[in-house]
């Protein structure tokens, strides 16, 4: 079980709450049960090192305060806007033999033995986290999913999940659907219509006649230039002949 180590704090300004914050620590506080809220500080570094796990806030924490050991849960955590950094946690008591709402981690397992994902299906994940009504001393850290022998088409419902014990979901009112194996998707590249192959041909077709058209007429042009410039070239040599 995860823990911190927590000390008491007297801050009353937001003076006082930056100061602590710049010494590399984080103000929370813990409340719940009999027992009057305690305004505490924590070390940034365990804070962060706890966080980065994927369970943080459904995980039971010890919270270590003058001597005693504390069972609790973060309930809210309030981030910096631009640095990502927590600025504050708010910590629930756990109190033997009450009951709490907790949104679980689903963790899906046996990939590799599902015949539908094995013939290229898709696992369709509809609920990444479901809320469940816990008792305190029976929290899941995660809900697992079994994916061995579902094959295409298969729905996965809350029904579908053996929960712990006094264990319940909150959605009661209608079996809901946790992830499908879904058909593949592929996606095939639309043929090029017959007639635009037809008119691309004539219009490269059209393109060559007109280009050897042009050569032709370039040709013709050029002997043209040629023959006139033979006869004026004649014309000199022999000026009596046309008399």
């Amino acid at each position: 079980m995860n823990s911190l180590d927590a000390n008491l704090r007297n801050t009353k300004t937001k003076g006082q709450l930056s100061t602590l914050r710049s010494k590399g620590n984080v103000p929370a506080i813990m409340y719940g049960g009999k027992e009057e809220n305690k305004k505490i500080t924590l070390s940034k570094k365990q804070v962060n090192a706890l966080i980065e796990k994927e369970n943080f806030s459904s995980d039971v924490i010890i919270l270590k305060l003058d001597g005693k050991e504390y069972n609790v849960l973060a309930r809210d955590i309030t981030f910096d806007t631009i640095s990502d950094e927590p600025l504050h946690i708010d910590f629930l008591r756990i109190i033997e033999g009450s009951k709490i709402n907790l949104e679980i981690p689903v963790k899906f397992i046996n990939q590799d033995k599902s015949p539908g994902l094995k013939r290229g299906g898709v696992l369709n994940i509809v609920r990444r986290k479901i809320e469940l009504n816990c008792p305190t001393e029976n929290i899941p850290k995660e809900i697992i999913i079994d994916l061995d022998n579902l094959d295409i088409g298969a729905s996965i419902k809350i029904s579908f999940v053996k929960l712990p014990e006094n264990v319940k979901p909150i959605i009661t009112d209608r079996d809901f659907v946790i992830a499908t194996v879904a058909a593949p998707t592929v996606v095939k590249e639309p043929e090029k219509p017959a007639e635009t192959t037809e008119e691309g041909e004539n219009v490269e077709a059209a393109a060559e006649g007109s280009a050897e058209s042009g050569d032709d007429k370039s040709k013709a042009s050029s002997e043209g230039d040629k023959s006139k410039d033979g006869e004026k070239k004649e014309d000199l040599k022999n000026p009596q002949e046309k008399k």
